[in-house]
Parts: structure tokens; sequence; C-alpha cells
């Protein structure tokens, strides 16, 4: 009997595993199927949700920001890079968010920064502070842009109850524009504008001087700001060439620019809503299109002129068909 039970609970260990052998080849040859089908930009459309494919990021040979060298050739320098890469790249659900608007409010940035003499590359810095979205941050700092009430006054933007133009993505971004100069010309370096961007110019003209160094790079900072420069950088690589960091997203579905006209307003409005109905809208759209407008009336105690915008007659229904350009 004894060696009867001893028979059957090896066969039991045999059968098990066969099993585990077998199921571990099978499991294998289908993640193999799957990893081949997923990095293939041609069946990107497939869509593998069972399983994915995990990696560390291949880093770029060279890398410049604002045409600054980067010094990957610095171990601290490129584990930095390799570390919000990888955050940014594995933050699926936000990082699809992003790429996807940026084909609505890349444009409008771009021409701003040109038209202000700042990089291109900081756009990617807009992306960094907010998303591409209209967020309000623990210390009230606003907008795609992330401005504080003060910066934004000092920067000759409106601030009130009825009107915040840190929701203004135009204004704001010139307001930006001018922050990032002056913080060039003190520093001579965009990568140290950038960086005070984030710490406040007189933060980390503080640490510059106790630590007698002028690389952003050799500074030693808090963590947020020490990682901020290689956030916009990896933000940078990926929204660049988001199939390289296996981002698949067709030109159809990107966010498509919002077309609209502007009307000029010079009095007092009694009801947004009523302006938006006059105007073939409703009180929803026209908050989506002006996030500046902060109240459902506007009193205008000092007779301002403000330009609103208004979305062209069928840019509703038929936003996804127009064509999108290449970018």
């Amino acid at each position: 009997m004894q060696a009867l039970r001893l028979t059957f609970i090896r066969l039991t260990i045999l059968v098990a595993s066969m099993l585990l052998i077998f199921g571990e080849e099978a499991q294998g040859q289908l993640l193999s199927s799957r990893r081949s089908k997923s990095l293939a930009p041609e069946n990107f459309t497939e869509q593998p949700y069972l399983l994915q494919n995990v990696y560390t990021p291949t880093l770029p040979s060279s890398l410049e920001f604002a045409n600054e060298a980067v010094p990957l050739e610095n171990f601290d320098t490129r584990e930095s890079l390799e570390r919000e890469l990888m955050v940014n790249m594995f933050w699926h659900s936000q990082m699809i968010f992003i790429i996807k608007q940026t084909s609505r409010f890349f444009p409008t940035i771009e021409a701003i920064l040109r038209k202000h003499s700042i990089p291109d590359d900081f756009k990617y810095l807009c992306v960094a502070e907010s998303g591409l979205q209209q967020v309000v941050s623990s210390a009230k700092a606003v907008g795609f842009w992330q401005l504080m009430p003060a910066t934004g006054k000092e920067l000759g933007l409106e601030v009130n109850s009825e009107v915040d133009e840190r929701y203004h993505v135009e204004k704001s971004s010139g307001a930006a524009c001018k922050y990032l100069q002056k913080a060039y010309n003190m520093f001579g370096s965009w990568t140290l504008a950038a960086a005070s961007y984030n710490m406040g110019i007189n933060g980390l003209t503080q640490q510059m001087e106790r630590q007698k160094s002028i690389s952003y790079h050799d500074l030693r900072l808090n963590d947020e700001t020490s990682r901020y420069i290689f956030r916009i950088l990896a933000l940078k690589l990926i929204i660049s060439d988001p199939q390289k960091y296996g981002f698949y997203i067709p030109l159809n579905e990107m966010y498509p620019p919002y077309r609209c006209r502007e009307v000029m307003v010079s009095t007092p409005i009694p009801s947004w809503a009523d302006f938006a109905i006059h105007h073939n809208t409703n009180y929803k759209i026209l908050k989506l299109l002006n996030p500046w407008l902060r109240d459902a009336m506007l009193t205008n105690k000092n007779n301002r002129t403000y330009y609103v915008k208004v979305p062209e007659p069928g840019f509703r229904e038929n936003a996804y068909r127009q064509k999108l350009p290449e970018r």
C-alpha cells in the first residue's frame, strides 16, 4: 500500500512538471508572437492588451536643449535622462494624451516662441509644466505655463475673478517668453533659464554662487529642479519621435486644432450664455475656447477690449474631417 502511494505521488509530480514545462514554452511562444506584432509599426492597430513589451530606452548618442549640448558622457547625466525617459515612456495614458494634444496647441505655441526669439525647445517646458492642460497647482499656479498670480501680473496679464489671462494660451505663452528672455539675459544660458523657471531666478543664483558653478549639469539642486531639465528632454525625445519609444498614433487620431474666429468685446456682457447662443454655440464650447473667462458674466468696469473666440460653423461636428498637417 505504501509503495502504491509513493508511485502515485511520483506520477503526480512528473505530470505537473511536464505541464509546467509545456505551459512555459507555450507562454514564451505567445509572448514572442505578441512582441513581434507590437513592435512592428504596420501592426500597431492590433493593440496587444494582454502582454506588453517592457524594456529600457536607448539613449541618443548626442542631445541638445536650445542648441546647448547635454553632456551625455557624464554618467550622472545619462542616468538622470534615462530615469525621466522611463517614467514618461511607461506612463502610457498621459503620454498618449500629450502627444495627441500637440497637434492642437503646438502650432500656436511655436509661433509665439518664434515671435519672441525663444528657442523652439521651450514648447517642451510647457508640456513639462502642465501636460498642455489648464491645470491648477497646489500653490495656485495655473494654466499651460503654470504662472502664479503675482508673476502673471508682473508679466502684464490681467488676473481677477472675471478674467484670468494665465489661462489664455496665447497671452500666457507671451508672458512666459518675457520671463525666459529675462532669465537668459541674466544667466547667458537657455538651460539655466529653463531651470530658473522651476526654482526662480533668485534661488538658482544663490545656488550658483554657493557652489561656484555656472553649469546646470554641475549643480546640486532640489530634487524637482534636478529632474526638471531631464523631464523636458525626455518629453522632447518622445514627442519628436513617438514610434521610437513605442507610441503608434495614427495622424487621423491626433486632436484637431480649434477652428474659430474672434469677436471683439469692449462692453459689459451680462451673460456669456446669451452671448454664446447669439453666436450659434453654447456656454460649454465658449468656455472651452476661452478658459480665461472665469465668470458667467463680464462687468468690464475699465472698458477694456477683449477678443473672444467662437467656433466656425460646423467645426464641432466636423472637427475630425479636416486634414491635419504632417509634423
